[in-house]
């Protein structure tokens, strides 16, 4: 049987490592953030400033919303992590797999910062508050407009360049969920995004 190449980041298999013997400081927070695409998200959270303390791990996957959460839990086993995270969108999947896939990360003590439809979602409210439901295929030219020049999916600065309204996408964020009331189903209701948590988690452990 032909293995399939390990993804780019990806921890390596076996018994756990632990901290690395040359770093100069005990670790406060060790961070894996396992993401579907394989460029968008990881390129948006490695741009994360943290605490020479603090450990972060970003993977993309470019695996489907079920297999991902799969596979994170069979890499969460291989350190010691203290918070792991997957993202990952509603794409086109069927609605069981989408809800399945958060209720088996939860299981697991695994945080999911998902999007319904799509990771821009989290993007646009840096500009806005959205609660319209919003085609995956509409956001780069939503986005385009409000940046002054085109989007590009696998922008490597949009940390960088979003920023400055990242307070501003966190409220959007907590207004458009708290919008659903209790009985909120992630893969129904679009637009909705829990990314802003895995933010916050991150500017915890801010310089």
């Amino acid at each position: 049987m032909t293995r399939k190449p390990k993804p780019s980041g990806l921890p390596n298999k076996g018994k756990k490592q632990g901290r690395r013997p040359n770093d100069a400081l005990p670790l406060r927070a060790y961070f894996l953030i396992v993401c579907e695409g394989a460029k968008t998200e990881p390129y948006y959270f490695k741009r994360f400033r943290v605490k020479a303390e603090v450990k972060t791990e970003v993977v993309g996957m470019g695996d489907n919303t079920l297999s991902l959460v799969k596979r994170t839990c069979e890499l969460q086993e291989q350190e010691d992590y203290t918070e792991v995270w997957v993202v990952f969108d509603r794409d086109s999947f069927p609605p069981e797999q989408f809800n399945e896939a958060i209720r088996l990360a939860q299981r697991e003590g695994i945080h999911v910062a998902y999007s319904n439809e799509a990771f821009e979602i989290w993007y646009l409210l840096h500009f806005c508050y959205h609660d319209s439901a919003t085609s995956r295929d509409l956001y780069q030219q939503m986005l385009t407009e409000r940046l002054g020049y085109p989007y590009h999916k696998n922008d490597r600065r949009m940390y960088d360049k979003l920023l400055e309204y990242q307070s501003t996408a966190i409220r959007n964020a907590e207004r458009l969920l708290a919008s659903y009331g209790p009985q909120h189903n992630p893969e129904k209701d679009n637009p909705c995004t829990t990314v802003h948590k895995l933010v916050q988690a991150l500017n915890q452990h801010a310089p």
